[in-house]
C-alpha cells in the first residue's frame, strides 16, 4: 500500500449540468467545477489518479449511431467508450491544468485511454443488464430489437437499451499509469470503466467487445493495483443512507466492511445507483486493507485527510 496515493472516481453528476444537460458548454462548466475540487486534493501533496463516468456521453454517441446509420457505419460500443474517454479526458486535462495553475501548483495532467480486461465467458454477456442511452417509446425500441439489441420496459419513462456489464478482471494499462505518476503527473485514466477487451485465446492480442464495465468497480480494481491508500468515490450526496426514502433514513459515517456488507445484503442500496459504489468501496477495502470514502464532490479534499467526512470504510 502507498499511503499517500489517492484514486478519485468522479460520478456522472460531475460531467453534466445541474439539470443533466450534456451540451458541450454544460459539460465544460461541470468539469471545471469538479476540477477545482480535485485541485484541492492535489494541493494536499498526495499523488492523484482520477477516473470518471461517461454514461450521458456514450448515450449521445449511440443516438448519433441511430440517426446517421443510413449515412455512415455505426461504431461498436467499445469504440464509443474509447471516444468518450478521449473527449472527457481532454476536457478534464484542460480544466484541471487551469485549476492547478490557479493554485500555483506545478503538477500537470496526463490522460491515458485505458483498457479493462474482461472474461469472454462472463455470464453477463448472456444476460445484459446495464442501461445505456436514451429512453424511447415501445415502437422505436422494437425497431432496434429487430436488429439484435436488447431493450427493457422502464415504466413511465419508456424503454431503454441494456448491454452486457462484465466483471473487470484487470486494468491493462496500470504500468503506464505508474510511469506517469512517477513522472509527477496527475493521471486521468479508466474513464467509463475502461474500454472492455478480451484476450484472443493465443496469449497475445486483445480485442474490444460490446459491453460497458461498471466505472466504480474498475476504480476499485485500479486503486488496488496501484496500491492506493485511499479510494474516494464522489457522488451527489455527502454520505451513504440506509432506510433511503423512509422516515427512518439515516446517514452512515464510519462503518466496517462487515456492517456495510450486511446493509447491502438487506437490500439497502439500489442496483443502479448507490449499490455499485458500495460494492466498489467494499472490494477495495477488503482486497487492500486500505480505506475508501463515499461522499459528495465538494468534500473530497477533506475525505482524504479526515475520517469524519462522508461514509468512511476502514479495514479495521
Amino acid at each position: 500500500m502507498t499511503p499517500g496515493r489517492v484514486v478519485i472516481a468522479l460520478g456522472g453528476n460531475a460531467m453534466t449540468g445541474p439539470d443533466g444537460s450534456a451540451t458541450p458548454r454544460a459539460q465544460r462548466d461541470a468539469i471545471a467545477a469538479a476540477c477545482r475540487h480535485v485541485a484541492a486534493v492535489v494541493a494536499t501533496g498526495v499523488p492523484v489518479v482520477l477516473t470518471h463516468g461517461n454514461g450521458p456521453q456514450v448515450g449521445n454517441l449511440l443516438v448519433k449511431n441511430e440517426l446517421a446509420a443510413h449515412e455512415v457505419p455505426p461504431v461498436p460500443l467499445d469504440w464509443c467508450v474509447a471516444q468518450t474517454q478521449a473527449t472527457i479526458g481532454f476536457t478534464l486535462a484542460n480544466e484541471l491544468d487551469a485549476a492547478l495553475s490557479a493554485r500555483g501548483l506545478p503538477q500537470r495532467t496526463a490522460v491515458l485511454v485505458t483498457r479493462t480486461l474482461v472474461d469472454a465467458d462472463d455470464p453477463h454477456f448472456r444476460e445484459p443488464s446495464k442501461p445505456v442511452g436514451r429512453y424511447l417509446p415501445r415502437e422505436r425500441a422494437e425497431r432496434s430489437m429487430a436488429h439484435g439489441q436488447v431493450w427493457e420496459d422502464r415504466g413511465e419513462r419508456g424503454w431503454r437499451r441494456v448491454v452486457a456489464s462484465p466483471e473487470p478482471r484487470r486494468v491493462v494499462d496500470v504500468p503506464a499509469v505508474e510511469a506517469l505518476l512517477a513522472a509527477g503527473f496527475v493521471v486521468v485514466c479508466a474513464g467509463g470503466g475502461g474500454v472492455p477487451v478480451v484476450e484472443d485465446g493465443t496469449g497475445g492480442a486483445l480485442h474490444g467487445v460490446e459491453a460497458v464495465v461498471d466505472k466504480d468497480l474498475t476504480a476499485a480494481l485500479l486503486a488496488r493495483d496501484l496500491e492506493a491508500g485511499t479510494l474516494v468515490i464522489a457522488t451527489d450526496v455527502p454520505q451513504v443512507l440506509v432506510g433511503y426514502g423512509t422516515p427512518a433514513a439515516r446517514p452512515l459515517g464510519q462503518v466496517t466492511p462487515a456492517a456495510l456488507r450486511a446493509h447491502a445484503a438487506a437490500g439497502e442500496f439500489g442496483r443502479g445507483s448507490m449499490g455499485p459504489k458500495v460494492e466498489a468501496a467494499l472490494r477495495f477495502v477488503e482486497g487492500s486493507g486500505a480505506r475508501a470514502v463515499i461522499t459528495s464532490l465538494e468534500h473530497i479534499a477533506d475525505a482524504v485527510t479526515r475520517d469524519d467526512v462522508g461514509t468512511v470504510v476502514n479495514a479495521q
